[in-house]
C-alpha cells in the first residue's frame, strides 16, 4: 500500500464467506447490523498464505491489568503536562450509513476539517471550525466497509451486482437534495440485508466486499500516516466496532492504534463476533505480536442495559478472568456526544439536579425507550466498585472522554452553528425538529419513513431522537506533547477528561502531602504530580487520614463563563451504592453552604429573545483544595470533578431564532456546557 505504513497479513481476519449459516439481520434505522450465531464469541486469525485456518481458540491474557510497557510514565521532558482536545469519533465516506445519506467527505477532507480548513457538508453549506483540534481518529464502520460508496459507483464491479441498482450516483450533485431521502432510506434499507443474504447464497463472490473493505482500509490508514505531524497535529489510525443485541442495545466501540506501521490486513468487526468479548480476545492477539489497541465504548445510553451488566455474554456472573479482559482493552467510555451525554441519567442519580443533560432517551437509531439501569457510567463506576469489594479486578474502573460521532467528516460541537450529524437527513432545523416544516418538506419526510410529524401550537415538526441529540463532544488529555506517543500513553493511564463541546480544562489530584499547594502556579503542578495522584489513577488510604482533592477548572475563552465546580463522589457500603455531588468553588464571589453542598445561583440569565447571556458574572476559572467531611477510610470510594458553564442557547433555541419561528415548548430552551475529569479510587484500608 502507498506510504511507510506495513499491513500485517499474518493479522488477516477470517473472510465474510466463513460467515455462519445461522447469519441473520437487524435492520435499524441509521445503521444495519448483520449478526453472527451468538456462540460466535471468538476472535479469529489467518497465518500467511493460509486463508481457510478454522477460528482460533481464545487467547490466555497474562495476568495483568494492563501490559507494563503500555502504563510505564514517559520521561519528565514536561513534568506540567500541557492539555490537548481531539475527537476520537469520525466517520466519512467510507461508511456505509454516512455515504448513504449524502457524505463524501474523505478521510483527508475529516483531517483537513480538523486543522482548520472548511470542507463541504453534504447539503452544500461549507462548514470550519472556530480553532483546529490537536488529534483526530477517522473510525468509520469494519462492517462492509467502503461498500457502499463502491456499490454507487458505476465504475466497479460490484457496482454490478442487481441488489445495488438503486445506489447508483447516489450522490452526485443533482442527487444531494431533500427530494432524494425517499430513495436513500429505501435503498440503505434493504442493502445490508440483501447483500449479506447473497454473500451467504454464494449468489455474490465475498471476494469483492472482502477486497473493497481492505482497500478502503488502506486509504484510511494512509490518510492518517499522511496528515500526522508530531508536535502539531495527531492522527490514529482507527475504526469503529459496530454491534448491538438482539434487542438492538447499542453495544459500540471504537479501536483506536497506538501505532502505524503494523496493523491488522482488516478490522474486527460484528461478522466475525457479535460478542465484545470476541473483540477482546482479538485485541489481545494482536497485542501479543506487539499491535496494541484500546476500544472505547459509546452511547452506553442507548444499550438498554447491556453495555454495563454484571454479567457476561452468556449471562454467566462477571468472574476474573473476564473483568481483565474487559479493563485490559477498554480503559475508557466515551460519555457524551451527539446522540446525548451517559454520564447519568435523573432516574439513578436522583439527588444531583444537573443528572439531566441531554439525555436521549431511546436505542440507537430507534425511538423504543433504552433502559437506564445498566446504560450509565457513573452506575457502572459503582458497580467496579461492587465487583472490587468482592475480591475481582475492577472492570468498571475507566476514565472518561467525549467525541462528536459525526457522520460528514465534520465534528458538529457549537450550539449556535449546529449541523448535526447523519448528513442530508438533519441539515437544517425542519428536518432535526427544531423548526417548523413546510407542507412540501413534511410530505418528503413523510414518504422517507424516517421521522414521525408533531403538531405543536398548530405547526408541523419532525419528531423522533433528532431533538433529543446535541452538539457534543471533545476528548481533552493532559500529555507532555502533542504525539501519538504521548497522548496514546494518556489514554492508557486515564489522564483524560471529556467537554460537551467547549473547551474547558479540567484537573484533579489527591494526596496526603499537598501542604499549601492551590496549582496556583506549574511548579505547583508539578509537585501535585510529585507528591499524589491525577485523574485516572488510584489513591491507598493511608490509615485514618483523609486525603486532600486539588481540583481546577478553566473555562475556554469562546464560550460561557465558569458558573461552579463540584466533585462528584460513589461509594460503596456493604455492596451498596452511594452517590453525593459537592460544589467545591462558586463564581462571583459565592460560599458554598455547608450544610447543602451547593453554590448560591450566580444569576446567570438567558435572552431567549437573542441567546445573549449576562455580562460580569461567572468565572475564568475556578479551583478548590477540598477534603471530603464525610470521609470513611474504609468505604471504597470514586471522585471526579464536574466543571458548569453559565447557561447558554440551546443548539434548538439557536435555530428557532434564526428561523424567526418561537422555540419548541417541549425542548429545553438553555443547557449548562460542561466538562468532566476522569476518576480517581480510594483504595480502602485492608480489612
Amino acid at each position: 500500500m502507498a506510504g511507510d505504513s506495513k499491513i500485517e497479513e499474518k493479522t488477516q481476519m477470517k473472510d465474510l464467506n466463513r460467515l455462519p449459516t445461522t447469519a441473520c439481520i437487524i435492520v435499524l434505522t441509521t445503521i444495519l447490523a448483520a449478526c453472527s450465531s451468538p456462540q460466535d464469541n471468538t476472535a479469529a486469525t489467518a497465518t500467511d498464505g493460509d486463508d481457510t485456518q478454522a477460528v482460533a481458540p481464545r487467547f490466555n491474557a497474562p495476568n495483568l491489568v494492563m501490559p507494563k510497557d503500555t502504563i510505564i510514565a514517559e520521561p519528565q521532558a514536561n513534568a506540567y503536562r500541557e492539555a490537548y482536545f481531539g475527537d476520537l469519533h469520525v466517520h466519512t465516506d467510507y461508511s456505509f450509513d454516512a455515504y448513504a445519506f449524502g457524505t463524501v467527505a474523505t478521510p483527508y477532507d475529516a483531517y483537513r476539517y480538523a486543522q482548520g480548513e472548511a470542507i463541504a457538508h453534504p447539503a452544500g453549506f461549507q462548514v470550519q471550525l472556530g480553532q483546529p483540534l490537536d488529534f483526530y481518529a477517522v473510525t468509520d464502520h469494519a462492517m462492509f466497509l467502503g461498500a457502499v460508496k463502491a456499490a454507487a459507483n458505476t465504475n466497479t464491479e460490484f457496482s454490478k451486482e442487481p441488489h445495488v441498482q438503486d445506489l447508483h450516483n447516489i450522490n452526485a450533485p443533482d442527487n444531494l437534495n431533500l427530494a432524494s431521502l425517499p430513495q436513500r432510506v429505501k435503498a440503505f434499507s434493504t442493502f445490508l440485508p440483501d447483500t449479506l443474504n447473497r454473500i451467504t447464497s454464494g449468489q455474490t463472490d465475498v471476494a469483492i466486499v472482502n477486497q473493497i473493505a481492505k482497500d478502503a482500509w488502506a486509504d484510511i490508514v494512509q490518510a492518517a500516516q499522511a496528515n500526522n505531524r508530531p508536535g502539531e497535529f495527531t492522527t490514529f489510525v482507527a475504526y469503529e466496532y459496530t454491534s448491538s443485541t438482539d434487542g438492538r442495545g447499542n453495544l459500540h466501540r471504537n479501536v483506536i492504534f497506538r501505532d502505524s506501521d503494523k496493523l491488522p490486513a482488516l478490522p474486527f468487526s460484528r461478522f466475525h463476533s457479535q460478542n465484545p468479548e470476541g473483540l477482546w480476545d482479538w485485541m489481545d492477539g494482536l497485542r501479543a505480536q506487539g499491535i496494541e489497541t484500546l476500544a472505547i465504548p459509546h452511547n452506553s445510553n442507548g444499550s438498554n442495559g447491556a453495555m454495563f451488566q454484571m454479567v457476561d455474554w452468556a449471562s454467566n456472573p462477571i468472574d476474573e478472568t473476564y473483568a481483565q479482559r474487559r479493563i485490559r482493552n477498554e480503559p475508557l467510555v466515551e460519555i457524551t456526544q451527539v446522540k446525548g451525554t451517559s454520564e447519568t441519567h435523573p432516574l439513578l442519580s436522583q439527588n444531583d439536579e444537573w443528572a439531566n443533560f441531554e439525555i436521549m432517551p431511546y436505542r440507537i437509531a430507534t425511538t423504543i425507550a433504552s433502559q437506564p439501569e445498566g446504560s450509565y457510567a457513573r452506575q457502572a463506576l459503582l458497580n467496579g466498585m461492587t465487583l472490587a469489594d468482592q475480591g475481582l479486578t475492577n472492570a468498571y474502573q475507566f476514565g472518561f472522554v467525549g467525541a462528536s460521532d459525526t457522520h460528514t467528516g465534520a465534528a458538529s460541537l457549537d450550539e449556535e452553528s449546529y449541523f448535526s450529524k447523519v448528513g442530508l437527513l438533519d441539515s437544517d432545523g425542519s428536518r432535526r425538529g427544531s423548526q417548523p416544516l413546510t407542507a412540501g418538506d413534511a410530505e418528503i419526510i413523510k414518504a422517507a419513513g424516517r421521522v414521525e410529524i408533531k403538531q405543536i401550537g398548530g405547526k408541523q415538526y419532525a419528531t423522533g431522537a433528532y431533538e433529543t441529540w446535541g452538539a457534543s463532544g471533545l476528548t481533552g488529555v493532559w500529555a507532555e506533547e502533542n504525539t501519538r506517543d504521548a497522548i496514546y500513553r494518556a489514554f492508557r493511564r486515564k489522564e483524560t477528561f471529556a467537554t460537551s463541546g467547549p473547551r474547558m480544562k479540567v484537573r484533579l489530584f489527591a494526596g496526603y502531602n499537598f501542604g499549601g499547594n492551590t496549582l496556583n502556579d506549574t511548579n505547583e503542578v508539578a509537585a501535585a504530580y510529585a507528591s499524589g495522584v491525577s485523574m485516572g489513577s488510584e489513591l491507598l488510604a493511608n490509615g485514618d487520614q483523609t486525603p486532600t482533592l486539588l481540583a481546577h477548572a478553566t473555562q475556554d475563552p469562546n464560550s460561557a463563563p465558569l458558573q461552579r465546580l463540584q466533585i462528584v463522589k460513589g461509594w460503596t457500603v456493604d455492596g451498596e451504592h452511594n452517590e453525593r455531588v459537592y460544589d467545591v468553588a462558586c463564581s462571583d464571589g459565592g460560599l458554598v453552604d455547608t450544610v447543602t453542598h451547593r453554590c448560591p445561583d450566580n444569576g446567570a440569565q438567558v435572552d431567549l429573545n437573542n441567546c445573549t447571556i449576562s455580562s460580569n458574572l461567572g468565572a475564568a476559572e475556578l479551583k478548590a483544595k477540598w477534603r471530603d467531611p464525610e470521609f470513611n477510610p474504609e468505604h471504597r470510594t470514586f471522585y471526579y470533578v464536574r466543571a458548569l458553564e453559565n447557561p447558554t442557547c440551546r443548539w434548538s433555541t439557536w435555530d428557532a431564532i434564526k428561523a424567526g419561528a418561537t422555540p419548541r415548548s417541549d425542548l429545553q430552551a438553555t443547557i449548562q456546557e460542561r466538562a468532566w475529569s476522569s476518576a480517581i479510587w480510594l483504595v480502602p484500608n485492608a480489612g
